[in-house]
């Protein structure tokens, strides 16, 4: 993936060697099965409102502001900006989350956020959290891609629930779940916001080049190590990696074929509106 002559807007926050709190049980190596399964990609509005409460609605504490000066840093500015701009152009009024780096754990409008949760989007104070260590755990463990662009996807399938919290998908997803007959019902609802973000991020991921005139911008194989990643995170391989059994109405995120599917229509059509993943619901 090209990336590094890409602008950099500086909408960052941080926090990374400033402490974090310590993770709940016995560390990452532990929970990373059991709790990416329903995290991974993007907590749902509705999960972070109650990790609040679960963790109590600590103060924010702000860190350093601007454009990172290291390569991974730099990396999540580039794309971050890139994917603000391609929006910039589909949604009007559009206004960027802010991007926080952190290590461990840190307060976050929405509660207590930890990495064992994954990446995560709180539409309490949007903003996109993301611990950088998350990559490696990705790969080593759960068989993702190191590939640039596998990671990028990542960043901009959280910039897609943000989408979704300024269209106001997000809160008719909710309102629905209220109103689902039981936990399954429910859980389909959360499938379908979560595949649409997916579809966000190949719609990005099709229209970077022109929003940063080539400098942001995908290359051969970059789709396919971003498909084995969608590939690696569905629940249903998750579930299996958990060494129980395949169980669709436990799904939270999409199997991996769905997550597949839907990040490859995003990139063919590049148009938000091939996304709606709701229409069938």
């Amino acid at each position: 993936m090209k990336w590094q002559g890409g602008r950099r807007g500086g909408n960052i926050d941080d926090r990374r060697g400033m402490g974090g709190g310590a993770l709940v049980g016995g560390g990452l190596g532990t929970v990373v099965l059991a709790v990416i399964g329903y995290f991974v990609l993007g907590i749902d509005p509705q999960t972070t409102t109650r990790l609040a409460s679960q963790f109590g609605g600590a103060g924010v504490s702000e860190g350093r502001t601007g454009s990172p000066t290291d390569q991974a840093g730099a990396f999540v500015d580039v794309v971050g900006t890139n994917i603000d701009d391609v929006w910039k152009t589909r949604i009007q009024g559009y206004q960027p989350p802010t991007v926080t780096l952190y290590e461990q754990g840190t307060s976050t409008g929405c509660g207590f956020g930890q990495s064992a949760m994954g990446p995560f989007y709180c539409p309490s104070d949007r903003r996109v959290y993301l611990d950088l260590s998350f990559w490696s755990q990705l790969e080593t463990q759960l068989g993702a891609s190191s590939a640039d662009f596998a990671r990028a996807y990542v960043i901009a399938h959280e910039y897609g629930h943000h989408v979704q919290t300024l269209t106001g998908v997000s809160q008719q997803v909710q309102s629905a779940q209220q109103r689902a007959s039981g936990q399954a019902e429910a859980n389909r609802y959360s499938v379908a916001l979560e595949l649409q973000a997916d579809c966000y991020a190949g719609v990005w991921a099709r229209n970077a080049a022109a929003a940063s005139g080539g400098e942001v911008a995908l290359e051969p194989g970059d789709l396919e190590a971003g498909m084995k990643t969608a590939s690696a995170i569905g629940d249903d391989t998750l579930q299996r990696r958990q060494g129980g059994q395949v169980q669709p109405e436990g799904f939270t995120h999409g199997s991996s074929a769905q997550r597949v599917e839907w990040l490859r229509r995003g990139y063919e059509t590049g148009d938000p509106a091939a996304c709606d993943t709701l229409a069938a619901l």
